[in-house]
């Protein structure tokens, strides 16, 4: 790292002092990185530990893959530092990434559920597995992360799907999980838990909708394959 530090940087060209100068949105992605690290340390400057970072990635959206295990590896970066920019990159991704549709949004067909969600679970490493819960108008009454990890029969047990149904008093339900392998078409044990809970709802009297499977920019309705 060059290890000038922001005391011997001119007052006019220091981050926080350019953001005011020239607007948040036309400053350096070093300069806002620096500006959410604040502080540095008696060898490094917040710009420096920027810098450092940004010198580690391609491209400015790999930040989203970094852990606080991967921020704290790097010199400057305690454990509350990494939190914070963990968390800074998540409350960012929510602005402008989540719907900001009121929570009843009324799912009438499998595009708008793909739109609602794929920002939740689109770049997600591992596999996770949402389940829906509609009313009697489809509206929905809340979603649930249920399941992580490889999906299969042994992960994705009914009776926590039809449990939370019966919560929430539910009419219905859509169940939702990711390929992050970026191809959303289903497996065959994707098939068999689909066949599998649509028995079971049929016995519970809860209609199992659809099950969705999103992928890097795809999705694959069971429904609308007509393989419900």
């Amino acid at each position: 790292m060059n290890n000038m530090m922001i005391k011997d940087i001119p007052d006019n060209e220091k981050p926080r002092e350019r953001m005011m100068k020239y607007g948040v949105e036309n400053i350096s992605n070093e300069d806002l990185l620096a500006i959410t690290i604040k502080t540095g340390t008696k060898s490094f400057s917040s710009r420096n530990i920027a810098s450092f970072i940004l010198s580690q990635i391609n491209d400015i959206s790999e930040l989203k893959y970094f852990t606080i295990a991967k921020f704290t590896k790097i010199k400057g970066i305690g454990y509350i530092k990494a939190i914070e920019l963990i968390t800074a990159l998540e409350l960012g991704r929510r602005v402008y990434y989540e719907p900001q549709s009121n929570i009843r949004t009324k799912f009438n067909n499998p595009l708008s559920i793909y739109e609602y969600f794929r920002y939740k679970i689109n770049d997600i490493k591992q596999e996770y597995f949402y389940c829906l819960y509609l009313d009697n108008k489809k509206n929905l009454i809340d979603y649930k992360l249920l399941f992580m990890g490889t999906i299969n029969m042994s992960i994705v047990h009914p009776r926590e799907i039809f449990k939370n149904a019966y919560l929430l008093s539910a009419s219905s339900i859509i169940c939702l999980h990711n390929h992050p392998s970026g191809n959303s078409k289903p497996s065959m044990e994707d098939k068999k838990i689909t066949t599998n809970l649509v028995e079971i709802g049929k016995l519970l009297g809860i209609e199992v909708v659809d099950h969705i499977i999103i992928s890097n920019n795809d999705f694959y309705s069971f429904y609308e394959n007509n393989d419900m």
